[in-house]
Order: structure tokens, then C-alpha cells, then sequence
């Protein structure tokens, strides 16, 4: 068993240092996420399909009247979640204007603030203060947290809603009135991203109390807090039905969230182990300690923070597993468990590396051995020549694969940053320097820094057309509220929300028959779209790169 846990004897601490150093560990956590979940912000245009669709509703919410109760899209009604992020968001639109940045702002700074939250859970859980800071910095410098977190997306909001009714989850052992915020935590999931998620987030909670603190079960806070976060949530479904009646429960309930867990939406399906895969490609470099992480809380099980690292693991990830509608989002939740467990080992690896090399033999005996757990530094230096390649590969001066790529100097700059961290790390435990994990999470958060300050991290634009300059001509040749057709192969809401415009995917014949029937119809087609169709009396209005639009003379 490790001697992690028990509270190590030092030198005595008043309450007042021991919580001034925490506030000013949270106050720097917070900085630094501040700044790597604010920065470019606006840079690139809106992604489809979420955050598309998060604009659209939020500035719709802003424009009218009841659509903050009943929200539409298009003038259509809303159906797929609720609308708490959108509400707020519509508050950034009315008073600071409708950008890119506006419709980031709120789930960037409410993702930056679960950093600290996850610190303050890290204190809670254990009585070490170097597994709280080793576990916030793993999340902080976590890939598709920061991607995830800065984008027009519900998930940022789930992970600090969530972080914060299980911190006052945890307090609550000390204190029942605590209980009171873990229900509303769980109202302000259920009105986040619906009721489904919020069960399911809820069950972490339920299953780790009865494993670790079952007096709480019967507590009157707990479930007075549980009814105070439920009542908004219970009133706006139960707007929604009288409004809508049974099309919201077949939209909302039934096809946008219980359905997903048998029958994939949308094609988005995957094996059992997807999100195993998820987290062994985006979790770089931490998922190299995960295992190790995930073994220490085993061994260390019968204290809290091990237990709460194995139930939040074990429920949520078999959940998402099971379901067989698979997005790579979906496993965002998991991340502060993940950072748990890879934190508190880091703490148990930095201890045990500032021991003498020849420890006290029982020591040794009852000690978890961290140290021949880590990985090999041949793997970081490996890393560190697929970064060099990656370097060589973005300057555009060498082709690799029989390609070459235009110069990009803020990826260049990225991969040299990453090449120096895995050198210099494995270097370091190589010789058996715990500074090698200083080095890695200083490392990371720099190379992540370069990284969001270039427009490469929404990468998903470079796989279609570039979306604003094609929403200007639409915007700019169609009179206000037209609808207008396209031949593209998928619908995208970014083109409606940069364009204030409808715009609906048609294939030939549906296209044919619209230009026939309507009075005045608008196209916007595909170069060589429109030399097929061979539109009768078709007058180009507007051209940008490969597409026009049309209209009738």
C-alpha cells in the first residue's frame, strides 16, 4: 500500500497558510487556463455542426422574444438540447455583438474555470497537496479538453457544471449544506445537455456515496438539493410539452437522447473500444501514465480519491461504450478522473524519486513501486523525432510521403516546441530526474499555446470550403429571409448562421424542379454543377472561388 495518502508530518501549518497557498494555487490555475482557453478565440470561423448551430440558436434567442423559453433554429423549433449555454451565450451576442469570439467566450470560461475546480476536488480527496497540482496541470494541458473547451460547444459547460456539484459533493462530508450545490450541479447539467447526460453524471456521484460515504444517503440536504436543481429543469420539459406537446418528447426524450443509445445518429457509430482509441490518440503525452494511474488507484482503493477515480472511470466509460451512437466529445467527461489518476501518480513518482536510492528495506517492501512503472525513455525520444519530422514536414521544403505542404510556421513552431520537451524529458528520465515531469507539463502548455494561437486548432474547416467568403455573396446577393438551394452534398450551419440566410441542400432533380416552380428561386451551385444542370435563363449574381449564385433574369 502507498504512503501516499496518510498525511505526511512536516512542519506545522496554520489554516490560514494552508488556505492562502491553496487560493493562490487556484488564482495561478485559473490564470494560466484563462489564457490558454481565451487565446484566438476568434481567430477561426465557426465549425460545423455544433458550433454552427449554437450560434444560430443563440442569436435567435437574442433577436426574439419568447424563443429564450422556446427556442428555434431557423425559425424552426429547437428540439436537441436545452438551452442554458445558448441563453448565455445570447447575453454575450446582445451586449458585445455576434462574432466568433462572443460564441466562445462563455463555454471557454467556463471550461477554464473547472481547472481550478479540479484542484479544489485534488484537495478534497487527498491530503497531499502535490497530487491536487499534478492532477489540475495534467487536465489543464489535456489536448481535447482545450480543443473541446474553447469551441461553441455544450461540453466545456458539462465539465465545470459537473466538477462543481462533485466538489460540493465531497465537501459535503464535512459539511451536509454543501449537498444543496451538488443537486443544483445536476440541474445545471440536465438543462446543459438533457436529462440523460445528467442521470448519468448523476449515477458517478450516487455509486461512489455508496461505496465510500453511504450516512449521505439519508441526508435531507442531499436530496433538498437534488429537488432545488430539478425543479427548472422538471418546468422548462414541462414548458416544452405544453408548447409543443408529443413532437418535443419524440424529438428531445426519444431521438436525441435515449434513441442514441441503441441506433447510431447520423452514421456515428464505432466498436465497444472506440473511446479507448479516443483517449490513446488525443491524450498525448498523458495517456503514456493513464494505465499506471489507473493501477495505483487500485491498490490505494480503500481510500476516497482512488475510489472516486475507479467508479467515475468504470460507469462512465462502460456507458459511453455500450452506447452505438459514437462522437469523439462524448468522452470529454472522463478527463477529470483521467487527470486524477495520472496526477496522483505523478505525485507518488515526484516522492519517490527524492528518496535515497537504497530506501529502508520495509519501506521498500510496503511501497508501490512507481518509479519501474514509467515508461522507457526511448518512447519520449521517439516522440521527439516524429515531432523533428513533423517540423521538417510543415516547413514545405521537403516532400514526405510524396507531398508537400504550404510553409506553416506556427505548426513549425508548435512541433520544434514539442521536439525540445520529449528531448529534454527524456534526458531527464534517463537519468532519473523527477524535474522530467516539470518539464513535460511545461512543455505541453507552451507547445498548446502555440498551437490555439494559430488557426489550425478548429482543423475541421480544412475539410470543406471555406464558409465566409461564400456566406458573403449570399448575404450580400439575396434580399433578407430568402431561402436559397444548393448543390453542395451536406447541409452546413456555419453557411446559415455567416450568411443570416436558409440555406438547403437539394440534389439535380430537386434543383431542376425548384428553378421551375419558383417565382424568384436563388441557387448557389458548384461551378460545374451549374454548366450541368444547364439552368434556362440563369443570371450569375454573385461568384466567389468555385461557386456562384444564381438567379432567374
Amino acid at each position: 500500500m502507498s504512503k501516499i495518502f496518510p498525511f505526511s508530518v512536516g512542519k506545522p501549518k496554520t489554516r490560514f497558510n494552508d488556505s492562502l497557498t491553496d487560493k493562490l494555487w487556484m488564482l495561478a490555475l485559473l490564470l494560466a487556463a484563462v489564457l490558454i482557453f481565451g487565446l484566438n478565440l476568434g481567430g477561426p470561423a465557426l465549425r460545423d455542426w455544433d458550433e454552427g448551430i449554437a450560434g444560430l440558436v443563440s442569436r435567435e434567442i437574442w433577436r426574439g422574444n419568447l424563443n429564450w423559453l422556446y427556442p428555434t433554429i431557423d425559425s424552426m423549433p429547437y428540439f436537441n438540447k436545452p438551452p442554458l449555454v445558448h441563453w448565455l451565450i445570447g447575453l454575450c451576442f446582445a451586449n458585445f455583438g455576434v462574432s466568433e469570439l462572443t460564441a466562445r467566450l462563455v463555454p471557454a470560461m467556463l471550461t477554464a474555470a473547472s481547472v481550478p475546480m479540479l484542484y479544489a476536488i485534488g484537495r478534497e480527496l487527498y491530503p497531499q497537496r502535490s497530487i491536487a497540482i499534478f492532477s489540475a496541470l495534467v487536465y489543464l494541458t489535456l489536448l481535447p479538453v482545450v480543443r473541446h473547451g474553447r469551441l461553441a460547444m455544450l461540453d466545456g459547460a458539462v465539465l465545470c457544471f459537473l466538477l462543481a456539484s462533485m466538489w460540493c459533493l465531497l465537501r459535503s462530508r464535512r459539511d451536509l449544506r454543501y449537498a444543496l450545490g451538488a443537486g443544483i450541479g445536476f440541474g445545471l447539467i440536465c438543462l446543459t445537455k438533457g436529462v440523460m447526460l445528467g442521470l448519468l453524471l448523476g449515477a458517478i456521484g450516487l455509486v461512489f456515496l455508496v461505496w465510500d460515504t453511504p450516512r449521505l444517503l439519508t441526508s435531507g440536504y442531499l436530496w433538498g438539493g437534488l429537488a432545488i436543481g430539478t425543479f427548472p429543469v422538471a418546468g422548462w420539459y414541462f414548458a416544452q410539452w405544453l408548447h409543443y406537446g408529443q413532437d418535443f418528447i419524440n424529438a428531445n426524450l426519444l431521438n436525441q437522447s435515449f434513441r442514441r443509445i441503441w441506433e447510431p445518429v447520423s452514421n456515428h457509430n464505432g466498436p465497444p473500444w472506440y473511446y479507448l482509441l479516443e483517449i490513446l490518440e488525443s491524450a498525448w503525452p498523458w495517456q503514456l501514465f493513464y494505465l499506471q494511474g489507473l493501477y495505483f488507484s487500485w491498490e490505494n482503493r480503500n481510500f476516497p480519491g482512488p475510489k472516486l477515480v475507479l467508479v467515475w472511470t468504470g460507469v462512465y466509460l462502460l456507458a459511453i461504450s455500450v452506447m452505438n451512437t459514437k462522437l469523439p466529445w462524448y468522452v470529454l467527461p472522463i478527463y477529470p478522473a483521467f487527470a486524477l489518476a495520472v496526477g496522483s501518480y505523478f505525485a507518488e513518482v515526484w516522492e519517490q524519486m527524492s528518496l535515497p536510492p537504497e530506501p529502508i528495506k520495509d519501506e521498500a517492501e510496503e511501497r508501490f513501486d512507481a518509479i519501474s512503472f514509467l515508461p522507457h525513455p526511448a518512447i519520449l525520444a521517439i516522440l521527439a523525432v516524429v515531432a523533428v519530422v513533423g517540423c521538417v514536414y510543415f516547413s514545405g521544403l521537403i516532400p514526405i510521403g510524396g507531398q508537400i505542404v504550404s510553409h506553416q510556421q506556427d505548426l513549425q513552431l508548435m512541433m520544434m516546441f514539442v521536439a525540445l520537451t520529449m528531448t529534454l524529458a527524456a534526458v531527464l528520465l534517463h537519468n532519473k530526474d523527477r524535474q522530467f515531469l516539470l518539464v513535460l507539463i511545461w512543455g505541453t502548455y507552451v507547445s498548446l499555446l502555440v498551437f490555439v494561437a494559430s488557426d489550425n486548432w478548429v482543423w475541421e474547416l480544412a475539410e470543406d470550403y471555406p464558409v465566409k467568403p461564400i456566406a458573403q455573396i449570399v448575404r450580400e446577393g439575396t434580399p433578407i429571409g430568402q431561402e436559397v438551394f444548393t448543390s453542395h452534398r451536406l447541409p452546413r450551419p456555419s453557411l446559415n448562421f455567416y450568411s443570416q440566410r436558409q440555406v438547403i441542400v437539394a440534389d439535380a432533380p430537386t434543383l431542376k424542379q425548384k428553378w421551375q416552380s419558383l417565382p424568384q428561386p436563388y441557387f448557389l451551385l458548384e461551378k460545374p454543377v451549374l454548366k450541368h444542370l444547364d439552368l434556362q435563363n440563369a443570371e450569375v449574381v454573385k461568384t466567389a472561388e468555385d461557386w456562384v449564385l444564381v438567379t432567374r433574369k
